[in-house]
């Protein structure tokens, strides 16, 4: 296929979407290139979309010592040593029940483990990131080898510009952002708010796995045209896709019965199998038809959301 099959198992890719008639991208400017993102420009050539990938990482303003594919090559051996892969313990800021195969071969199901395994070396402040193997496994289909994707996701965890915001990494910053998405729901998705206050006993529970139901739950096709547009806008995406989902949720579910303890799972399950009721194209035109905040204000929230848990004493996850 490409330089970029090393860990893609191709019977479980949809290939009949692959075109081979676009070959480059040309443009710099952001709005274009916003568009293009939108549009899924680069989703249907698996090559493209690498180089596309490449490019807007290698963008991304780092820390001044970003571990790059060499630290990776210097490490992987004394970290890893003979244990099998698929073995391989994870380090507790990442969900061991959640680690999506998207469609990855058996060296690339491993692979991830192992580059989370490093990345656990070279971050020691990483808290709690449940993102992390949901986008290593999508970047691996993407990346020549395991240093290569070591690489492109430790310049996603070291951007250090305060207005591009990423992948939370501790339990602070996820959490603030489970309490501003459901602020965003109340003023924007009023309706499936009143059902999920109405039929759940712990609605900020039930908000608290919308990141779960991007980097966990929607199948790669999906995923992979999300990230498309995270690479060139941010954080914000993220929120204005799980509306999308919600207010999807409601529209199909509206009128069944729904047991208090179940709408979590209910939620989870609807995503798993989003194909059967709403496409990529249909999620993405529904997500950027929302009129959100301004990326200032959703920022200003999530500040108000943190400090209010700092001053409630919550930065760490509590142990059930």
């Amino acid at each position: 296929m490409d330089e970029y099959n090393r860990f893609v198992d191709w019977d479980k890719m949809d290939v009949t979407v692959q075109s081979q008639d676009i070959k480059e991208l040309t443009c710099t400017e952001f709005q274009e290139l916003k568009q293009l993102a939108r549009q899924g420009y680069w989703a249907k050539n698996h090559s493209l979309r690498a180089k596309v990938y490449h490019r807007l990482i290698s963008n991304i303003p780092c820390r001044t010592v970003t571990p790059d594919a060499n630290v990776y090559r210097d490490i992987v051996v004394k970290i890893v040593g003979k244990r099998s892969s698929s073995s391989l313990p994870l380090p507790e800021f990442v969900d061991d029940s959640l680690v999506p195969t998207y469609c990855l071969n058996a060296e690339g199901i491993g692979a991830v483990r192992k580059i989370i395994l490093c990345i656990a070396n070279q971050f020691p402040d990483i808290s709690f990131c449940p993102a992390l193997p949901s986008v290593i496994a999508l970047l691996l289909h993407y990346s020549k080898d395991e240093a290569e994707c070591f690489e492109q996701v430790c310049r996603i965890l070291a951007c250090n510009d305060p207005s591009k915001r990423l992948i939370d990494q501790t339990f602070l910053a996820f959490e603030s952002s489970c309490m501003t998405f459901g602020d965003l729901v109340n003023k924007y998705c009023q309706a499936a708010h009143k059902l999920m206050v109405a039929v759940s006993e712990d609605v900020l529970e039930v908000y608290s796995d919308w990141q779960r139901w991007l980097f966990g739950e929607l199948p790669m096709v999906y995923i992979a045209r999300v990230f498309d547009v995270f690479l060139v806008e941010g954080y914000k995406v993220l929120y204005r896709v799980a509306l999308a989902i919600l207010k999807f949720f409601h529209k199909v579910r509206a009128g069944q019965p729904m047991e208090s303890d179940s709408v979590q799972r209910d939620i989870r399950a609807f995503v798993r199998d989003i194909a059967k009721s709403v496409s990529p194209e249909r999620l993405l035109e529904k997500a950027f038809a929302i009129r959100l905040f301004s990326r200032k204000e959703i920022q200003l929230l999530q500040m108000a959301n943190e400090k209010a848990l700092q001053q409630k004493g919550i930065t760490v996850k509590q142990k059930r």
